[in-house]
């Protein structure tokens, strides 16, 4: 196929181009030149409230600080994630009890002073439902990679990061478990990370060896503890062989002795109980620092902050739109255990009636 070109020749068609050119740079320096909106550093997307991520960095900056609450820096690989967003750019972070539970947040936002208050929440999904109207929502740019069944459709709470309940064992000491009723086998002495009347991860714990047929009955749960305790092998974790804890507190405590040639720690995921849950992000109605508070989010949501997540053996919310995007860590994946395909989520009516069921019945059985 040729390409012609026909040149103009006469004068005056010569100056009809010229002048249809100069009107025309005339517009596109109009629109190129024509202000943008103010920034609304409360806004519920980044469009429209900033409409680059130039500007949010920027209104971010002027604020000049983030304020966190019950996030250890040694959680999730928290400690590179923060160290990473001050680095960039340029706001400082404070922490407020890095091991604060989730409703304990709630409640130091409450009786914050006036510029301390937390800017965002990292919580439990129960506790975020329940305290909904204290969040503004927000939809961070990669809303759609998060699925709906981990997020509010409003944009008040969403899922950042989360794993499945699992038994961490000591391989030089017992067999590995393929059950949580296997624990009840001589030569366990198993612990849980906390009261589960006021521990999310020591009630998950309770509530995942409750699970048959992926019904959760948290009697059940209670049964086998109790049974434990009965026979002398309910133990501290300091001192227990066995741990039931989120799979990403169990793999990072097998990484520490991957080198050895007898590993002091291995993780299992039982395959007949394999429960599910995500901590979620929320952005305080009231944050002191509203940008800084938004540019957190679209940080943590990030490609680069999700596999940072990775690395410290918790499965981002993203992970599957990454892994479709060929943009996941592979290899930070390949350190996670294996899990089944049904994994279960609890939902609030199932967390409810266990926690009320538990509260009535735990301390009677347990001592």
């Amino acid at each position: 196929m040729t390409l012609s070109i026909r040149f103009v020749t006469s004068r005056a068609a010569v100056a009809t181009v010229i002048l249809a050119t100069a009107v025309a740079g005339c517009s596109s320096s109009t629109t190129t030149d024509k202000k943008p909106p103010p920034v609304n550093p409360r806004a519920a997307s980044l469009a429209q409230g900033f409409g680059t991520m130039d500007r949010l960095v920027e209104a971010a900056r002027r604020e000049g600080a983030l304020n966190l609450v019950g996030i250890p820096r040694d959680w999730v690989n928290y400690g590179a994630v923060m160290d990473r967003f001050s680095g960039e750019y340029g706001v400082r972070i404070n922490v407020t009890e890095p091991g604060a539970s989730s409703q304990r947040e709630i409640d130091l936002a409450k009786s914050a002073k006036p510029g301390q208050a937390p800017d965002v929440f990292d919580l439990g999904m129960d506790v975020a439902i329940t305290n909904a109207q204290r969040f503004a929502p927000y939809k961070v740019a990669a809303w759609q990679d998060i699925p709906d069944n981990v997020k509010d459709l409003k944009g008040h709470w969403y899922a950042g990061y989360g794993g499945y309940m699992s038994i961490g064992y000591d391989p030089r000491k017992v067999p590995a478990p393929a059950t949580f009723t296997d624990l009840l086998k001589p030569g366990y002495a198993v612990a849980l990370p906390g009261d589960p009347l006021q521990t999310a991860a020591a009630f998950n714990g309770v509530m995942a060896a409750s699970l048959q047929d992926g019904r959760p009955q948290a009697e059940r749960g209670l049964a086998l503890f109790a049974r434990l305790k009965k026979d002398g092998r309910f133990s501290l974790p300091s001192q227990a062989n066995t741990l039931v804890d989120w799979d990403y507190v169990n793999a990072a405590k097998a990484a520490q002795t991957a080198g050895d040639d007898k590993p002091a720690w291995k993780v299992v995921v039982p395959a007949n109980a394999a429960l599910a849950s995500y901590y979620v992000q929320a952005i305080n109605r009231k944050a002191p620092h509203p940008a800084a508070a938004r540019l957190w989010q679209e940080f943590l949501y990030s490609d680069e902050v999700q596999n940072l997540f990775l690395k410290g053996f918790a499965r981002p919310a993203r992970m599957e739109a990454l892994e479709m995007s060929g943009k996941l860590d592979r290899q930070a994946a390949a350190k996670l255990p294996p899990v089944p395909r049904t994994p279960v989520l609890l939902t609030i009516p199932q967390t409810d009636e266990g926690k009320t069921y538990l509260k009535a019945n735990w301390s009677k059985s347990m001592g």
